[in-house]
């Protein structure tokens, strides 16, 4: 995306990491980094693009474990600086591969907390509706358009934690109208606006201020919004592994693919290709394990 001002990153994500400790029947419990906005900023810096990602994490033996993974795969790790207990989910998967989440999650991001100077800003998931965190990531989101940078967005929901639901539809549609670009997927929809197709629900987020609004629907693809029109993408055929983080990649490799968040309908179908290639990776494999740059490349090129 281009860049308003001199950066110390490409991208910026404010939000939670997880633990995942993913449980199949019959097999031992499996823990994995996670995360939405921690498997974003995985799937951006796995693409190239120098990321930092603001969030909290203690010094437990979870926390150690995405430290660990984050700055591996080349994400800055930057805290607010107090040692609180990393979150965790237990994901349950069925037979199909897909998950069910049960949390041990807080979101108390410290109104002290500093954001690094970035050309796009990233907020997701819990982070922009568990107070009393969310407040201070929507300053920052704030902070962030004002100098310049471009904004996107994922609510990513999780209906067991993001509370009452009018509450929730609140905070999400002010994130809304803060970004850029927007992505959601048809369950969130339908969990925000409920009996509302899914469709009327994303064209109605396009009047309160992105130029992008871009809806996944598992293996039915995705379709974006803009104002200039509309474009759609088919999902890739692929192995099911499990689910995990599929979402998270395709918006890490949407946000890599794309020059800016108000692209042409052009551009933004071709990176809706791209980002659809990069869930397809990380379903194909166990937890949410991103594709690197070279994965993508050669999955492109297998479905040219």
């Amino acid at each position: 995306m281009p860049e308003p001002t001199p950066a110390d990153f490409d991208f910026l994500v404010i939000g939670e990491c997880v633990a995942d400790i993913v449980r199949t029947p019959g097999h031992p419990d499996r823990p994995h980094p996670g995360g939405s906005p921690a498997n974003v900023a995985h799937g951006l810096a796995r693409l190239g693009r120098r990321t930092a990602l603001l969030t909290q994490l203690g010094t437990d033996p979870y926390g150690e474990l995405i430290r660990t993974h984050l700055e591996a795969g080349g994400t800055t790790v930057l805290t607010d600086g107090r040692d609180v207990p990393t979150p965790s989910a237990i994901v349950t998967l069925d037979p199909s591969g897909s998950g069910s989440y049960r949390f041990a999650i807080d979101w108390t991001l410290a109104p002290t907390a500093a954001a690094p100077r970035a050309r796009h800003v990233h907020l997701g998931s819990l982070a922009s509706v568990q107070e009393p965190g969310a407040a201070v990531a929507r300053r920052l989101l704030r902070g962030a358009r004002a100098a310049g940078a471009t904004v996107s967005y994922d609510p990513n929901v999780r209906p067991d934690l993001f509370g009452e639901r009018s509450a929730a539809v609140a905070a999400v549609e002010h994130c809304v109208a803060l970004s850029d670009l927007v992505k959601a997927s048809d369950e969130d929809l339908a969990f925000l606006y409920p009996g509302v197709p899914v469709r009327d629900s994303a064209a109605r987020w396009l009047t309160l201020g992105p130029g992008t609004v871009v809806v996944t629907r598992g293996g039915d693809g995705a379709f974006a919004l803009t104002p200039e029109g509309e474009t759609r993408t088919d999902a890739p055929p692929t192995t099911v592994v499990d689910t995990v983080g599929a979402g998270d990649s395709f918006m890490s490799a949407l946000l890599a693919a794309l020059d800016t968040p108000r692209p042409g309908l052009d551009a933004l179908t071709a990176a809706l290709r791209t980002a659809a290639a990069a869930a397809a990776v990380t379903v194909s494999r166990a937890g949410a394990n991103p594709p690197t740059a070279a994965e993508l490349a050669a999955r492109r090129a297998d479905l040219a």
